[in-house]
């Protein structure tokens, strides 16, 4: 009977911890696509000097401004359009602009492939196409097999850069995802004593190792 209890025990620590991830990836999400809204305000004072930047800016704001006034498909257009004639820098916001676009219509194979399109560009940033990255994995989380999710991460998730901590959170997510809870509360037990990881991720992987139980 003993057994019995345990078995229901650890289910609902399971639950409780899937249902955590789904709480917090969304700020996962918003933290990374506020980057990306910065780094369009850099790229505007860098190159509005620029006449072609300066037009390829205009046809940013007001391929937005379609997607804001819920024109979603015309929008999308105007930044499909954008990032096949757009300068290096437009031509990646516009990429991020309708990865989001394709994922709030539901279209989450589409936006994988745009963020697909920022990762082979090489006149993209390097740290945007990390942050592609990143955001594909966070699509393909809740539907693409935890083995693939992880090999996506696994140059982010094994480097020294400022997405590493984010990488090895989705890995865990994924991990958990698929039933694999060991592999998940060792992830999230080394992001908790992580002291270069911010302090947002330490604090869900604190709740998310309770979740599971505490360290192995």
């Amino acid at each position: 009977m003993a057994d019995i209890f345990q078995e229901v025990n650890e289910e609902v620590r399971r639950d409780r911890a899937v249902e955590l991830w789904k709480k917090y990836g969304t700020y996962v999400a918003g933290a990374a696509l506020a980057i990306v809204l910065a780094t369009a305000g850099w790229v505007g004072w860098k190159e509005y000097q620029v006449r072609q930047q300066r037009a390829d800016g205009a046809r940013f704001a007001a391929a937005l401004e379609l997607v804001r006034q819920g024109q979603t498909e015309e929008g999308s257009a105007a930044l499909d359009r954008l990032a096949a004639e757009a300068g290096a820098g437009y031509r990646t916001l516009a990429r991020f602009q309708l990865a989001a676009a394709r994922a709030a219509a539901g279209d989450k194979a589409g936006a994988v492939s745009a963020y697909d399109e920022i990762i082979a560009d090489g006149g993209a940033d390097p740290a945007l196409r990390d942050l592609a990255t990143l955001l594909a994995a966070l699509i393909e989380i809740d539907s693409a097999p935890a083995d693939v999710v992880e090999r996506r991460l696994a140059g982010l998730a094994d480097g020294f850069g400022p997405w590493r901590p984010f990488a090895r959170e989705l890995q865990a997510a994924a991990m958990l995802g698929a039933g694999d809870r060991e592999g998940a509360r060792k992830v999230f037990a080394e992001l908790t004593d992580d002291a270069t990881a911010p302090a947002g991720v330490r604090a869900r992987a604190a709740e998310m190792l309770a979740a599971l139980g505490g360290a192995s």
